[in-house]
């Protein structure tokens, strides 16, 4: 199986930053995926990114 041209899309510095700002900011939304759905616009990625 290969990966698609689209999974090497953000740094993996960007993705560390974005997984560790929804983890900081978790206690602010009822759940995760509102966490989620608030940082995505600041990354600039889909919420189906940023889950995975």
């Amino acid at each position: 199986m290969t990966k698609s041209k689209m999974a090497n899309r953000y740094s993996p510095e960007v993705c560390a930053r974005a997984v560790r700002m929804v983890f900081e900011h978790q206690v602010s939304y009822e759940t995760q995926a509102g966490a989620i759905a608030g940082i995505v616009p600041r990354v600039g990625c889909i919420p189906q990114t940023l889950r995975e």
